[in-house]
């Protein structure tokens, strides 16, 4: 009776969310952390966007992930192929030329749905009572943004947003001033930050904090299931970039930070500011404007993550990959 009363207590209080996404191994990482903590999250789907690669690599990545988690059943849906104004710029030399190198490439047993990703995200929030969703985008805004414009109604009924995208401190990854989602479309994260929903944003202030060092790959590694196995092998190939790139001892697990907050929020620290994106400039085009120090009149529409627990951040993943096992 008592257990019987604890399962209803903790499907009461799990999140709805949707993951949108461009794997990317540390989108795929991502997916392996969410279907990790089922008495949490409730994940509805996965949405693929162009991004890291092209669309046909971004859907068939995040099926072979639903494949390792042993979610053949969740619903994975293709979203755009491009950028709403601007030509797709793809992160091939990060990410090698699957999206997810490290981990062997078949055909996936997880099927892809029949039902464009933009139409999947507007159609789950019309049927769900309004406020009780929130959106993970975790790779260009596009799939959101055009979501938003095709069916306006949809907004209101948005619990939060909880995306990885943007820099201040940082500069940028993609450019000296922007960070590599918001600068593939600009366009798009301009209509979402404008969007007047609760946004909590992961940008590189935080995720450059977030590093996979070779010891924290070991640990991982220790693990021995098929999931952390292909964690590690995504992250000794994926690190090899930023590890040159900075001087540091491993590359930052930007896009994670997503779960990790919605399961653990105490691990970070944040503001709420403004974020105004630059849709007009070439020079700075895709920059994150974050006002931290309320130097404009322009109202906090994202609470900008800037501080996090690096070694509680693995302490859970580890212990979520531990579930797989």
């Amino acid at each position: 009776m008592l257990r019987s009363w604890v399962n209803r207590k903790l499907q009461m209080n799990r999140q709805s969310i949707i993951i949108d996404c461009d794997p990317g191994q540390d989108d795929a990482v991502n997916l392996l952390l969410a279907m990790a903590s089922p008495d949490e999250l409730d994940l509805l789907g996965i949405t693929t966007v162009a991004g890291n690669v092209p669309l046909n690599l971004c859907q068939r990545n995040a099926r072979l992930m639903c494949d390792i988690a042993g979610r053949e059943d969740m619903p994975v849906y293709a979203g755009c192929v491009r950028p709403m104004v601007r030509k797709l710029i793809t992160a091939e030399y990060v990410h090698g030329k699957t999206g997810i190198d490290g981990v062997e490439i078949v055909e996936p047993r997880t099927p892809l749905q029949d039902e464009h990703a933009v139409d999947f995200i507007i159609d789950t929030l019309l049927e769900r009572d309004p406020g009780t969703i929130t959106l993970v985008p975790t790779g260009p805004l596009t799939n959101v943004a055009l979501a938003m414009i095709k069916e306006p109604t949809i907004v209101e009924r948005i619990q939060q947003i909880v995306l990885m995208g943007g820099a201040m401190r940082e500069g940028g990854n993609y450019s000296p001033s922007a960070e590599f989602n918001i600068m593939v479309d600009p366009h798009a994260a301009h209509v979402v930050f404008d969007c007047g929903r609760p946004i909590t944003a992961m940008g590189l202030d935080v995720t450059h904090t977030v590093l996979s060092t070779q010891a924290r790959i070991a640990r991982l590694r220790d693990i021995g299931n098929d999931a952390a196995t292909a964690t590690a092998n995504m992250l000794d190939f994926y690190q090899r970039y930023d590890q040159l790139k900075y001087g540091t001892d491993g590359g930052p697990l930007h896009d994670p930070c997503t779960v990790a907050w919605l399961l653990q929020p105490e691990l970070f620290e944040g503001k709420d500011c403004n974020v105004a994106v630059e849709i007009s400039s070439e020079l700075t085009m895709g920059n994150t404007a974050v006002d931290f120090w309320d130097v404009t009149d322009r109202p906090a529409n994202a609470h900008w993550i800037h501080t996090a627990d690096a070694d509680g951040f693995y302490q859970l993943l580890m212990e979520r990959l531990h579930h797989y096992g």
